[in-house]
């Protein structure tokens, strides 16, 4: 178990909890929290709480059989569990669909673990990542990033050392964060709050090599300029690479 989110040297009046602009809120990690899993992590950053668990099936989709593409396939889902919210969150089965939200939100998860694997090394073999929110307050799919690699990493470790993978597919640790401009001051990290309130909101995935994944921001409630962004990319920066950081250390520990 790992935690981050030491005072920042930023200068400038701190938010609600006494955070500066470009701190993060503190992250732990809790390992092998669903036993049957392959690997599995809870992360938690500030209140927002996600279960994140990696199982293996011995085999590939069909379209990969059918086109004759080597090595193996990765996917995610991602739930927010109905007591994960204030008032109760009807499961998308209920509903007998998914949201729209939910199939943009584990298809970003993902793109973002398959940039972290050589497919190739993965055998013919799916990787299934899930991703079970069970308390929200902001950056429910970053944290799902983060917390995605972690459970991944333990998983690879764990078929390394049965010998069912020869060497290590993993190549790039990959973290997400999210950035915004609140009330004019851009700010690193946003819990529900100042998600809700925020005039730009920007999510950003990245590798631990600075390489970018996806970078998804909208004007919620303005526009923002060339300079505006590069502020919010460099403070995005800076947080993933705390990210990388606390995910290295929780690795490190298991």
């Amino acid at each position: 178990m790992e935690n981050v989110g030491s005072p920042s040297v930023t200068t400038t009046a701190a938010r609600a909890g006494g955070r500066a602009p470009d701190q993060l809120r503190p992250v732990r990690f809790q390992h092998q929290i669903a036993p049957h899993a392959a690997g599995s992590t809870l992360i938690e950053c500030g209140n927002t709480r996600v279960i994140c668990g990696v199982m293996v099936e011995e085999t590939v989709p069909r379209w990969m059989k059918e086109q004759g593409v080597p090595g193996g396939w990765l996917t995610a889902e991602y739930s927010m569990l109905p007591y994960s919210t204030l008032q109760r969150k009807p499961r998308d089965i209920a509903k007998g669909k998914l949201e729209g939200r939910t199939q943009e939100i584990q298809r970003l998860i993902g793109r973002a673990m398959r940039a972290a694997v050589n497919l190739g090394k993965l055998g013919a073999r799916t990787v299934w990542i899930d991703c079970d929110v069970i308390q929200a307050d902001g950056g429910t799919r970053t944290a799902s990033i983060t917390g995605s690699y972690v459970a991944l990493a333990l998983a690879i470790r764990k078929l390394v050392a049965a010998g069912a993978l020869t060497e290590n597919p993993l190549v790039n640790p990959v973290a997400a964060v999210s950035v915004g401009i609140v009330n004019g001051r851009p700010l690193l990290d946003l819990n529900y709050a100042e998600d809700s309130g925020a005039e730009v909101d920007l999510n950003l995935v990245m590798t631990a090599r600075g390489e970018f994944i996806e970078v998804q921001g909208t004007g919620e409630k303005g526009t923002f300029t060339d300079g505006q962004l590069a502020e919010l990319l460099a403070l995005g920066k800076a947080g993933i690479r705390q990210l990388v950081a606390a995910q290295e250390a929780a690795l490190a520990a298991a």
